[in-house]
């Protein structure tokens, strides 16, 4: 077994610690990729025990970061809620894993297969990535289930956890290398980055001399700026969420309220929260007023056109800014449009491509709006908190893709695969 890397605190030897992690790295993709999905089933079955016998110490771990992070003054209240651990939340990432290791493995998988005039078979079969780089800020969770969807798909993957969690990851991270252990898979299959110095970064978007092929940023705004500007490599990009909820001129009204209400406040700091609420004018006089004294009630801010105004008067002017604005807050911009058509040009016009919902009971309006909405999530009466990989069934996720590479939207251990062509034959040439 290969030597444990060391922690290191200044830059003096962290390029030789990044270079020798993406070599360690490498090496094992080449593993993962030939893995029979039983050996990785045994991994994932004993990094779920092992989160469950060290809760413990992952939520003590945890304790000792959201401190740090409280005392620090800068910290708002969203961003403790996304760095906060709890017993349920502990239990989810157990139970994410469960779901993850019931999924069918996808690597070796034949999507297509068909025959030639001349008599030759070919057949795409998917394939995993090789070695993934995943960079996310304040989120502990991402690090379970990052590592286990590459693991499911055959990949390895080099985690770089922020600052703010560190502790909380690096004890997850044990629990990951414990299953790893018992399964006799390399340990650098999940590798956590162990220093908090932020020229890691840097290191890992060079891509490693080649190690890593693919980079998946989860943060903020500036670190998603900062990977697209400086990556070598190809990224998975997880913009912000500014998310719509349009409530069509034939919403019920009951529904409207209540999916409104759960988009924006079930969990203000997630990514699928929605961020701007948008509401037919055919029927504002019947819906607008009391989805925004819902809100308000419910201690949500509302910053809103000058209709959205005149409804209530705690509702604050909205500034151009507010259309672009993923608050991550209990704070909402809110706009009167005309109908499906206005309601889909705002979208276009100040939307993220993440996820945007409708609510309608007029079918064509829907299909219009699901149709035209280029957004990675579209929703029918439903809440913009679904959102999510485990939500959709996948266990977990990398993170939502918001670009237009394969993988779009929730990024799961399917969409973490490429392909390759196989070609069966029987002793032909090319004339």
């Amino acid at each position: 077994m290969a030597a444990p890397l060391k922690a290191v605190d200044g830059n003096a030897d962290l390029q030789a610690l990044m270079t020798d992690l993406g070599t360690r790295a490498r090496a094992a993709a080449r593993v993962l990729a030939l893995a029979p999905p039983e050996q990785k089933n045994r991994a994932l079955e004993a990094m779920e025990r092992a989160i469950r016998n060290n809760a413990a110490a992952i939520l003590a771990a945890n304790a000792e970061d959201v401190a740090d992070a409280r005392a620090s003054g800068n910290a708002t209240s969203s961003f403790i809620d996304r760095l906060t651990l709890t017993p349920a939340r502990v239990e989810g990432m157990a139970e994410g894993i469960g779901i993850v290791r019931g999924i069918a493995d996808p690597v070796g998988i034949v999507t297509e297969s068909w025959q030639r005039p001349n008599g030759m078979t070919i057949e795409r079969v998917r394939v995993p990535l090789g070695v993934v780089g995943v960079i996310f800020e304040s989120r502990p969770n991402v690090a379970a289930d990052a590592g286990v969807l590459c693991l499911r798909s055959g990949n390895a993957v080099i985690l770089r956890g922020g600052s703010d969690s560190f502790r909380s990851c690096r004890a997850i991270h044990d629990c990951l290398v414990q299953g790893l252990r018992e399964a006799g898979l390399p340990e650098a299959a999940i590798t956590l980055v162990p220093t908090r110095d932020r020229a890691a970064v840097g290191q890992m978007l060079s891509g490693l001399n080649g190690a890593v092929d693919v980079i998946v940023p989860r943060g903020g705004k500036s670190l998603v700026a900062r990977v697209e500007q400086e990556a070598r490599v190809p990224v998975f990009a997880h913009l912000e969420g500014v998310n719509h909820v349009y409530i069509d001129g034939s919403a019920d009204l009951a529904m409207a309220k209540s999916i409104v209400l759960n988009a924006k406040m079930r969990r203000t700091g997630v990514c699928g929260a929605a961020e701007t609420l948008l509401v037919d004018r055919a029927a504002a006089g019947k819906n607008l007023k009391p989805l925004i004294e819902m809100l308000i009630e419910a201690g949500c801010e509302v910053r809103g056109d000058d209709a959205v105004q005149k409804t209530d008067p705690r509702v604050r002017p909205a500034s151009a800014d507010d259309w672009d604005t993923e608050y991550l807050d209990a704070v909402i911009a809110a706009k009167v449009v005309d109908g499906v058509d206005g309601a889909i040009a705002h979208i276009q016009n100040h939307g993220s491509h993440h996820t945007d919902a409708i609510v309608s009971a007029d079918e064509s309006a829907a299909k219009k709006f699901l149709s035209e909405v280029d957004s990675a999530i579209v929703l029918h009466n439903a809440s913009t908190q679904f959102a999510d990989g485990g939500e959709f069934g996948f266990g977990a996720e990398i993170g939502i893709a918001t670009g237009r590479f394969h993988a779009r939207g929730p990024v799961g251990a399917e969409q973490l695969t490429s392909f390759k062509y196989r070609v069966h034959g029987t002793g032909q040439t090319r004339p």
